[in-house]
């Protein structure tokens, strides 16, 4: 689904605060900070949300033998204050 490690390195290519990603993924701060530290092992609920949160903003998750985030490219990806009639597909 999504490790710890993504989750730090999705903030950290997007700049956003562990509270921010909170809002985005309608999640109580705590519950992104404790998901980082990796205790308790957050249910599937809180994981989901907080990988949505990110493809949202555009991170695409890479879940290989050596998981890690990147950018989708430009081409792929709409931001959402950017989404309007003209741009639908």
């Amino acid at each position: 689904m999504i490790v710890a490690a993504q989750c730090r390195a999705a903030r950290g290519l997007l700049d956003w605060s562990q509270d921010r990603l909170a809002t985005a993924a309608g999640l109580n701060p705590d519950d992104v900070r404790a998901f980082e530290r990796g205790e308790p092992r957050p249910g599937d609920r809180i994981a989901a949300a907080i990988r949505d949160a990110f493809v949202a903003a555009g991170v695409e998750f890479l879940d290989g033998a050596t998981p890690g985030v990147r950018m989708k490219p430009a081409s792929d990806y709409i931001a959402p204050d950017d989404l309007s009639a003209a741009n639908d597909d």
